[in-house]
């Protein structure tokens, strides 16, 4: 009766079908894994941005990596700021998407070490190699509060990586590269500023991270699994189907009337 089960494209179409089933099982479980990372960070934003700010000293110190529970986390900065050693970071996106730069300025602490302060974005110059018009950071000292953000790494990331770049350009923003350059401690990570407001707005301030979206991942997820739970249905419709094909086929080819004998002669 299933006999057809053993012929070459039922046997193709079922390990078709076999592997199917795992596949998208695994992505649906891959999915779901993306939903719950998200979910992860969105609380850990959340919590670092509504805690109470503390010293940057407190979380980091020369040659130190911030920890992903540390990130946003949110910090103050009391010191002198270095105007003479401000680099721009190319490339970098404003709010509604213009390109320009990051204005990277060391903030000298009262106990003689650095610590980089991301003061935000400005449009970039005409010219690519020319340095763009940043708006002077305050004179004296100041307390600096943000978000504490980790180093941008790539391979290398040390002064080797500005090769070919103009003078106070860089392309990242690298607590140990800028210890290179300033020849002095910088606090690992950096502070991502977001008080005081500077005049005119400009440079324009880093919004917060989102942390209110959770995006689509779950529904994927759901998705996939339906998917997956569908293969075998299909399967069985498919086979329930060709066994009533062939039992249609068979019987009207074997079940059909046989003609009736001629009438005798009289």
């Amino acid at each position: 009766m299933y006999r057809f089960l053993l012929s070459r494209q039922w046997v193709i179409l079922t390990l078709i079908a076999l592997v199917l089933i795992p596949v998208m099982i695994e992505l649906g479980f891959w999915q779901f894994h993306r939903h719950e990372r998200r979910v992860a960070q969105n609380t850990l934003i959340a919590d670092n941005l509504k805690a109470r700010p503390v010293p940057v000293e407190s979380l980091t110190s020369p040659g130190h990596t911030v920890p992903r529970a540390d990130y946003w986390r949110a910090v103050t900065a009391t010191g002198t700021f270095d105007t003479a050693h401000e680099v721009v970071v190319r490339r970098r996106t404003s709010a509604d998407e213009r390109i320009g730069v990051l204005v990277l300025t060391p903030l000298v602490l009262r106990d003689g070490r650095t610590v980089l302060v991301n003061r935000g974005w400005v449009p970039a110059a005409p010219d690519q190699k020319a340095y763009p018009e940043v708006p002077p950071a305050p004179r004296g000292e100041v307390t600096v509060t943000g978000r504490l953000k980790a180093d941008e790494t790539t391979g290398a990331s040390g002064i080797k990586d500005l090769r070919g770049l103009p003078d106070r350009q860089v392309m990242l923003i690298n607590s140990a590269q800028q210890a290179e350059l300033l020849g002095r401690e910088v606090l690992g990570g950096y502070l991502e500023q977001t008080a005081p407001e500077p005049a005119g707005n400009s440079p324009e301030l880093i919004p917060e991270p989102d942390h209110d979206s959770i995006g689509a991942h779950m529904a994927y997820a759901v998705q996939w699994w339906l998917f997956a739970s569908g293969v075998p249905v299909g399967w069985v419709i498919l086979v329930r189907r060709e066994k009533h094909d062939r039992e249609t086929a068979g019987g009207t080819d074997g079940g059909a009337a046989a003609p009736e004998p001629a009438p005798a002669a009289v």
